[in-house]
């Protein structure tokens, strides 16, 4: 049997004729021109018919291979190494997952609803392991519901890490715990680009070294402040109404969390409020040098209710100044129970009225926060030294500083007053500061001038006036006791556009003011 096929080549001079045979294959050329009409139909047939039969040999093929293919699926090891769970199964185990994680934490009391999106541990064994070193650290359940996000953070990758640079700067770890129930956010940070440019941002601002750790404890929240925000802001606003830039460490030292006040919200308000009380701009300064805290107080709810009530207590609006410059603390506190309270019992000891205790206010606001003890010390001493009850109504009103004075130096004074001056108790109702002035540095050397010359002139002659003047006076030919200082008794403004220095030993006794450092630090 033989088949022959003819295939045509593109402009050929000849046709190709394979012949086929199943003894022995051969090659035949025949001419083109010598094919007949008939051949060429029959080779069309013949090309059709192998094209059908090709076909059915795929189709067949095909066939064999899908069945070979699903049988080798049937026959694959589920467990095989080449095996992959799908994307639901993946899915559905993830949802598993979290389910018993959310499990455990609601076994615990923690509420995990604000905990979907946030990548957790895929077991439940990790997240203890998480609860349980939170824990450690002192947080309670309350503590972790308070800010459930936490539990998104990885022991080894995020807390320890934290907490090791913090112990490093000098954080206690005593304060840990606080440090984390304010601002626990700080465990989500990374120490190389969240926390280490913030210290080194405090630095730059002469917080010295050694008080980075005390500033970081009391306001951890500057560790998530950017370093060209509110922060820079703040310094650069104060250092512009006056603040002297070699005190902005000792000020954000005190009192950190000015970093984090906005000057068009808290600071500005503030101090044009002061300046609408009468007290400049770098008075303002100076006040917040030394007590930067005042910042802190709420302008509307605090500041100006406290400020219409020392009006209502008969403190006049011309000295309002003087008060909050005197005592710029009088501003923040709860002023309204201790003004009635205190006039009340100073009313009840000796009789001081209504506007008395206004004009005490004036000259000595921390009179408001002096305790009912400290008062009644003082009082007796001067009942002691033989004044009637009108005549200690008459110093307090004219001296306010009699009921803070220490007791001690009180007694020094008087004792020189009564054995050496020779003097009517008289002088001391009409001169109560006498017992301000130091024994030794102003009474006596004063006393032995004028008595060495014959002199007799009234207290506040010898001692209302500075040494340069008392000096003066004693050369003269003939002396003018008319002659007088300003009173000393109303607070000068201008005595707070010097630098803050150092505060000197104080007269004054330590537990005058007590009352309100308890409350301050208790706000």
């Amino acid at each position: 049997m033989k088949i022959i096929c003819y295939a045509s080549i593109a402009k050929p001079p000849f046709l190709l004729v394979h012949s086929v045979t199943f003894n022995q294959p051969q090659l035949s050329f025949v001419s083109s021109l010598a094919i007949s009409s008939y051949a060429a139909k029959r080779c069309g047939l013949l090309i059709r018919s192998n094209a059908s039969v090709a076909g059915r040999a795929l189709s067949s093929k095909a066939l064999r291979l899908s069945s070979s293919k699903d049988k080798l699926k049937n026959e694959v090891n589920p467990t095989s190494f080449y095996t992959h769970p799908s994307l639901l199964q993946m899915k559905n185990e993830r949802i598993a997952n979290r389910a018993r994680v959310y499990e455990f934490l609601r076994g615990i009391g923690i509420i995990p609803d604000e905990l979907d999106g946030l990548e957790l541990p895929v077991s439940a064994e990790v997240m203890k392991e998480r609860v349980d070193f939170l824990q450690n650290l002192g947080l309670s359940i309350e503590d972790i519901n308070n800010y459930p996000l936490v539990l998104g953070c990885s022991v080894k990758k995020n807390m320890i890490p934290v907490l090791d640079y913090l112990g490093k700067l000098g954080v206690r770890k005593s304060t840990f715990t606080e440090f984390l129930r304010r601002y626990p956010q700080v465990l989500h940070a990374s120490v190389v680009v969240d926390l280490a440019p913030v210290v080194k941002y405090l630095q730059g601002m002469d917080i010295k070294p050694n008080d980075i750790p005390r500033v970081l404890e009391r306001y951890p929240e500057v560790l998530g402040f950017k370093l060209e925000g509110t922060m820079s802001t703040s310094v650069a606003y104060l250092v512009g109404i006056g603040v002297a830039r070699r005190e902005i460490g000792r000020v954000l030292t005190t009192y950190p969390e000015i970093l984090g006040m906005r000057v068009g919200r808290v600071i500005k308000p503030f101090v044009e409020y002061l300046g609408s009380m009468g007290i400049p701009s770098l008075a303002v300064a100076r006040l917040i040098e030394k007590s930067p805290h005042i910042l802190g107080f709420e302008l509307n709810e605090r500041v100006k209710a406290n400020t219409k009530l020392l009006l209502e207590y008969n403190v006049s609006q011309k000295s309002l100044a003087g008060v909050i410059a005197q005592y710029p603390e009088i501003l923040g506190i709860d002023l309204e129970t201790k003004l009635h309270s205190q006039q009340s019992f100073l009313n009840k000891i000796f009789g001081l009225g209504p506007k008395d205790f206004g004009r005490v206010i004036e000259k000595m606001p921390q009179v408001v926060s002096l305790s009912d003890k400290a008062i009644v010390r003082h009082v007796n001493f001067l009942k002691e030294c033989n004044f009637s009850v009108e005549q200690v109504k008459t110093m307090v009103v004219g001296c306010p500083q009699l009921l803070a004075l220490n007791i001690d130096i009180m007694k020094l004074n008087f004792e020189f007053f009564e054995s050496t001056m020779d003097r009517p108790l008289d002088d001391l109702v009409s001169f109560p500061a006498y017992f301000t002035y130091g024994l030794a540095s102003t009474i006596k050397p004063r006393h032995k001038m004028i008595a060495s010359k014959g002199l007799k002139c009234s207290l506040s002659w010898l001692l209302n006036c500075s040494d340069e003047k008392f000096e003066e006076r004693m050369s003269y030919d003939s002396f003018d006791m008319e002659e007088m200082e300003p009173d000393s008794s109303s607070f000068d403004l201008n005595t707070l556009m010097q630098p803050v220095s150092e505060d000197s030993d104080s007269d004054y006794e330590d537990d005058s003011t007590d009352e309100y450092e308890d409350e301050h630090l208790k706000q």
